[in-house]
């Protein structure tokens, strides 16, 4: 019978696994022993930090879900070249979507103050190259990211910070393989998505749910955000599966490695 503790040194060690799953725990920050990342931090000076949100994602998909796509993403790209992913980060700024069940947010002040302490944390700890990779795309959260990364440049000369936004690599992906996302206008809990989850975590899918997209009027605020936008779903989930996720997957942590390898180039 394993102990807990046994487990828990396998983890850290990678001891018993295999080669594969071995590697890819190794490449996780919380995994790691004192010593290990302290040879770990040798062979690189990049880190990946996946940002997603508390969200509601329609009748089908988990809170956790930005959050889960971005991990898988980042586990993912630690795969094709050597760089560390720090544990995620499972709250953003939540705007459209703050009054249907579930969803808790930060305010934007809120998200750039933790990720400045977060980056000045990871510099202090010999990383360089700095990956904000997010699976949440509302504008807001985004300004938030963004406003972050650029207060470390300006403090820390060594730093090069990297913003990533899933759904902007999702469309530079799609350029090349229109095909891959069939829903036009696909954006939240839709076809690409629930694809995603299917691939990635299919047993926190739960069926899928009606065709819809947000009918809030342009350029005016509104309190009752649920009036415009009841089911939360942004697309078409009907048409996803598990193949479709996981290309999807395969090419964006591709893409999500052609930036890093550009961001480690910068001088």
């Amino acid at each position: 019978m394993r102990t807990k503790g046994r487990h828990v040194a396998e983890v850290a060690t990678g001891r018993d696994l295999p080669k594969t799953e071995a590697t890819n725990r190794m490449n996780h920050w919380e995994n790691l022993t004192m010593p290990a990342f302290a040879a770990r931090r040798q062979t690189t000076r990049t880190v990946i930090l996946p940002i997603g949100s508390l969200e509601e994602h329609g009748p089908h998909l988990p809170m956790g879900t930005d959050t889960f796509h971005a991990l898988e993403v980042a586990r993912r790209a630690a795969e094709l070249r050597p760089v560390l992913v720090a544990p995620p980060l499972y709250y953003g700024v939540c705007r459209s979507t703050r009054q249907h069940p579930g969803t808790v947010s930060l305010s934007g002040s809120t998200l750039r103050a933790l990720l400045i302490d977060l980056g000045r944390e990871f510099h202090r700890q010999g990383m360089q190259h700095l990956v904000f990779l997010s699976g949440h795309a509302g504008g807001t959260h985004m300004a938030a990211i963004v406003e972050a990364g650029e207060r470390l440049l300006e403090e820390l000369p060594e730093v090069r910070v990297a913003v990533v936004n899933i759904l902007d690599v999702l469309r530079e992906v799609l350029a090349k393989m229109p095909d891959l996302v069939r829903t036009k206008g696909d954006g939240h809990a839709g076809e690409m998505e629930t694809a995603v989850m299917l691939a990635a975590y299919p047993n926190l899918v739960f069926g899928s749910a009606p065709a819809e997209w947000p009918a809030f009027p342009k350029f005016i605020l509104v309190r009752d955000k649920r009036k415009f936008w009841p089911g939360g779903v942004w697309g078409d989930p009907s048409g996803a599966t598990a193949e479709q996720g996981e290309r999807i997957l395969r090419a964006e942590a591709q893409y999500l490695s052609t930036v890093i390898e550009s961001l480690e180039k910068i001088n």
